[in-house]
C-alpha cells in the first residue's frame, strides 16, 4: 500500500473575502501545514501600505517560502498556502511548487461580492483580530487590488473548488 500524495491547497479571492479564514479551517480539518504570507511579511518586518508595497514584500516572501513549501510537500505533508492565487502569474508560481514533485493540488476560489469584502475589511481594520490582522489595509488598496483579480480559467488546468464567502462569515 503506497502512502497518499501530499496535497497543496491554495486560495484565490479578493482582499477580505475570507482567504485566511478558509486557510486556517482547511489546515485544521485536513490536517495540513498552514503558511500565511501576510503573517510572514509582518514578522519579517515588511511594511505594507500600498499595493506596490504588498507586491514587493510578497515577492521577497515567496523567494523565502518557496523552497520551504517544496520541502514540506517532498516529505509527504499536505500544505495550505495562505498566499493569494489571484492572477495567472501567482498561480503559475504555485504550480512550480507542486508539479515537479508530483503533488496533488486544489485551488480554492472564494466567490465574494465587493460589498461584503468592504464590510469585512472595515471590521478587520477596526477589530484587529489576532491571527487575521497583520497590517491595516485601506479601502483604496482593496479597490485597486480588485482590478487585478483574475478568476482561474479552465485552460489553466487546476482542480478548482468554489466557496461562497457568506459561508465563511463568523469563523475565526
Amino acid at each position: 500500500m503506497s502512502p497518499e500524495r501530499p496535497v497543496l491547497h491554495f486560495i484565490a479571492g479578493k482582499v477580505a473575502s475570507g482567504k485566511t479564514t478558509l486557510a486556517r479551517r482547511l489546515a485544521r480539518e485536513l490536517p495540513a501545514v498552514h503558511l500565511c504570507e501576510d503573517q510572514w511579511i509582518a514578522l519579517l518586518g515588511g511594511e505594507v501600505r500600498t499595493l506596490r508595497d504588498y507586491v514587493r514584500q510578497s515577492y521577497r516572501c515567496r523567494k523565502l517560502m518557496g523552497p520551504h513549501a517544496r520541502e514540506i510537500l517532498r516529505v509527504g505533508t499536505s500544505l495550505v498556502l495562505d498566499f493569494a492565487g489571484n492572477t495567472p502569474h501567482d498561480r503559475a508560481w504555485v504550480r512550480g511548487l507542486f508539479a515537479p514533485l508530483g503533488a496533488a493540488h486544489v485551488l480554492h476560489v472564494i466567490d465574494a461580492p465587493e460589498a461584503l469584502c468592504l464590510e469585512r475589511l472595515r471590521q478587520r481594520n477596526a477589530e484587529r483580530p489576532e491571527g487575521r490582522f497583520w497590517f491595516e489595509v485601506d479601502e483604496a488598496v482593496l479597490f485597486e487590488a480588485a482590478r487585478y483579480y483574475v478568476p482561474p480559467t479552465e485552460a489553466e488546468g487546476f482542480r478548482v473548488v468554489h466557496h461562497d464567502a457568506e459561508t465563511l462569515r463568523g469563523e475565526r
